[in-house]
């Protein structure tokens, strides 16, 4: 690691940091609407957005500054276990095909902002609405704030801040940048990463081609690469692996369904469908499902990089500061904050998306549902801005209080969360018959065992909520504990729903039609105004 600040990368990091600060502000004036003072525009963009626009707001979504640290990290620290997070994304990719359309369509008809709105419409259970909205919030929390720890390590092999003993001084360089994130994203809404997308991908994508091509020449190439990582993997002699090229027999259960898991779990996460409503027509949607995979190469190299930082011989307590210190040692200066301004940025667009996200589901579903049910359109914007705020603050306060692996393992047990949610939505968007109370009770299962599973998983740094994976019950294998509670929450809900449609329990009302899950913009009676209850409440 270099003494000092790096001068040169810090002042090239500073300068895009302003280019994509004047961009946020600026997207306020981008396709202005007459009325912005409602959920529609500032917290999903006016529904107006097209497949290039939306593509780039999906991958500056789902591909974070923590995907740009984690993933190779991963790999630096274990091996090919780490590469699961490929696998994931592409199975994802034809799931998504076949469920954004119906969801688009039908939100789009009836003014639905999140995936709460339609439980809640679909099923006529404010309960279950509201299970999924306390899920979402639960579960982007701390993924918000990894975005943050992206842009902590970043700062730290840059030289700022990091070795002061005055905490105020320390993070000063991630305060600044919170408050100017938390400001563009009030003022500007979900247009402020949309535009500054374009920017945070194009980066992204310069620096991994130059990354794939310019640093394996410098190593000797891919030969001494994988060389240099088969040697560290297989330990000392006569000591354990700390790893391996290709994962063993053992942990083929545990990569399986942790690739199964993720991938049915990315698409529940609230940020995830609100870059999805944001778009303009379902034709959008389904031309984006077969381009994001262009995400998953990029990924798969990106993973390398793991790889690259051991033959390079990098050396680091903290494993998240690999890739940003594999870029300093092998990069010119220049270049370096090139590298550095790209995973800066890609925390800045996924966090202001997932904080509107969060924002929305409290807006939309505890505050008009449960707290001022007479809301006008312009009060839920101005509380879903408030809200956005709290929800950065939060993220903030879990990074400078708390140890960063907890924050890592508290995003893992997030996804484990989210996935819960995975019956009530998805299985809404293509039958009525599970009951609205079974899906209540198997969500709250897979709630208690996902949540009670990952408590009593061990590491070296913590006693609790050390992992994700943990022993299948029945079968002695070790896997993903969300998708252990995913089968519990679909047994109970069906068995459930089999006991509640004998005994003739009560079933809520479906506000929606067949015909919704296939409108399309432009079709008669279709309107992206607010819902008729909405729209009554506002007079």
């Amino acid at each position: 690691m270099k003494d000092g600040v790096n001068g040169v990368a810090l002042g090239v990091f500073i300068f895009f940091f302003l280019a994509v600060t004047v961009i946020g502000f600026m997207a306020a004036r981008w396709r202005k609407a007459e009325n912005e003072a409602s959920l529609d525009e500032w917290g999903l963009g006016g529904r107006s957005f097209g497949t290039w626009v939306t593509w780039f707001l999906l991958g500056g979504d789902l591909y974070t500054a923590y995907t740009f640290v984690a993933v190779p990290a991963a790999i630096y620290a274990a091996g090919a276990a780490g590469f699961f997070a490929v696998p994931y994304t592409i199975l994802v990719y034809p799931l998504i095909f076949t469920f954004l359309p119906r969801l688009w369509s039908v939100s789009h008809k009836h003014g639905y902002v999140t995936t709460s709105d339609f439980v809640r419409g679909r099923f006529g259970s404010k309960g279950l609405s509201l299970a999924v909205a306390i899920t979402g919030i639960l579960a982007t929390m701390p993924y918000i704030a990894l975005q943050l720890v992206g842009i902590q390590a970043v700062l730290d092999v840059m030289g700022v801040g990091g070795e002061s003993s005055n905490w105020f001084v320390k993070d000063l360089p991630l305060l600044i940048a919170f408050a100017v994130l938390a400001a563009y994203t009030y003022s500007s809404g979900l247009r402020a990463p949309a535009l500054i997308a374009f920017v945070k991908d194009g980066l992204i994508y310069l620096v991994i081609a130059v990354a794939i091509i310019y640093i394996p020449i410098k190593l000797g190439g891919f030969d001494a690469i994988f060389s240099a990582a088969q040697h560290k993997f297989a330990g000392p002699p006569g000591g354990k692996p700390t790893g391996a090229l290709v994962p063993g027999e053992k942990s083929q259960w545990t990569y399986a369904t942790l690739a199964l898991g993720s991938a049915l779990a990315l698409f529940m996460y609230p940020h995830s469908i609100t870059a999805t409503l944001s778009s303009r027509s379902r034709n959008v949607i389904r031309r984006n499902t077969t381009i994001l995979p262009l995400y998953s190469l990029m990924l798969g190299l990106l993973a390398l990089l793991g790889f690259m930082a051991i033959a390079a011989g990098v050396k680091v307590k903290n494993g998240q500061l690999a890739i940003p210190q594999l870029f300093e040692d092998m990069f010119p200066d220049w270049f370096a904050g090139v590298a550095f301004a790209a995973i800066g940025i890609g925390a800045l667009v996924p966090a202001a998306i997932m904080s509107i996200a969060a924002a929305n589901l409290f807006t939309r579903n505890i505050y008009k549902d449960f707290i001022k049910r007479d809301a006008t359109p312009s009060q839920e914007a101005k509380v879903s801005k408030l809200v956005s705020l709290v929800v950065k603050v939060g993220a903030l306060v879990f990074v400078l209080t708390m140890d960063k692996t907890v924050a890592i393992n508290f995003q893992l047990l997030g996804g484990i969360w989210i996935l819960q949610t995975f019956p009530a939505l998805v299985g809404g968007l293509f039958t009525r018959w599970f009951h609205r109370w079974a899906l209540l009770a198997g969500w709250a299962v897979g709630m208690v065992y996902g949540t009670l599973a990952a408590y009593g998983v061990a590491s070296p740094t913590q006693k609790h909520f050390g992992g994700s994976s943990k022993e299948i019950p029945g079968i002695g294998e070790i896997g993903y504990i969300g998708l252990t509670a995913f089968v519990l929450n679909i047994l109970v809900t069906v068995v459930l729903t089999v006991v509640l449609r004998a005994v003739k329990a009560p079933d809520g009302i479906d506000e929606t039609s067949p015909e919704d899950y296939t409108a399309d913009a432009g079709d008669p009676g279709v309107t992206t105004e607010l819902p008729p209850a909405t729209a009554g409440a506002a007079h």
